[in-house]
């Protein structure tokens, strides 16, 4: 007997439960309808910011992740004479990292102060598809609060509107339609951008890093160069053909 009683009601406060949670979902689905046509250009622009975050920290992962033995093992080619070794492996790692080392190999001859110009212009490309979508998450960050503040506008707009047009039979039914949407927009507005703008800055972080390692690996390279000297342009030629 009790067992069915602890039963029954372990039933009542699942159902219980389960409809406030359904009515919650309503509700929230309700109150986001009456934010009216900005919330869908809301919707749509937080689907946008997903999607350029979930894309471009994809991308910016994968272009940091290189080979710790990497700017040893291209070092220790140079020093060696061995360019086409060297070039093989930048193919292989095929990273941002490795095509501006690759770039610089390939210009080996070259005054050194060409082959470092043609370093950085490899390395500002890859930093701008790092940073591709990103002014579009930027504006989306500071765009969505000034969508939501504009339907505060608007919907005041509509209380007042109503109000007028109520002259001395006013209800506050007039004004709910106004002020759910001045409400729900501004709100709207402002998660959408606080996420873009957190994500922004996190994905900011993340390219700064990789730029960081890019330069680092620059100076480790152009330093090989110095070590060889003008003996690079020799032995590389040299050992290209033995190999």
């Amino acid at each position: 007997m009790l067992l069915t009683l602890l039963q029954s009601s372990s039933d009542v406060t699942a159902a219980a439960v389960s409809g406030a949670q359904e009515e919650l979902s309503l509700s929230l689905l309700s109150l986001a309808a009456k934010g009216g046509w900005l919330m869908i250009v809301l919707a749509i622009l937080s689907i946008i910011a997903i999607y350029i975050f979930a894309e471009r920290l994809f991308a910016i992962n994968y272009a940091g992740k290189i080979d710790k033995n990497f700017t040893k093992d291209i070092t220790d080619y140079i020093l060696e004479g061995k360019k086409k070794s060297a070039l093989a492996l930048c193919k292989k790692t095929d990273s941002p990292i490795s095509r501006m080392v690759e770039k610089g190999i390939e210009r080996i001859g070259m005054p050194l102060a060409d082959i470092q110009t043609a370093v950085e212009n490899v390395g500002n490309i890859e930093v701008a598809k790092l940073e591709k979508g990103l002014p579009l998450l930027a504006t989306i960050a500071g765009g969505a609060p000034m969508i939501g503040f504009l339907g505060t506008v608007m919907g005041m707009v509509q209380a007042f509107f109503n109000m007028s047009n109520a002259g001395n039979n006013i209800d506050i039914t007039l004004l709910s339609g106004g002020i759910y949407t001045a409400m729900i927009t501004t709100v709207g507005g402002l998660f959408v951008g606080i996420l873009a703008y957190f994500g922004y800055n996190y994905l900011t972080s993340r390219v700064s890093d990789v730029v960081f390692k890019m330069e680092n690996t620059t100076i480790e390279f152009m330093d090989a160069l110095n070590q060889k000297g003008d003996t690079v342009v020799e032995e590389s030629s040299t050992l290209d053909l033995a190999e």
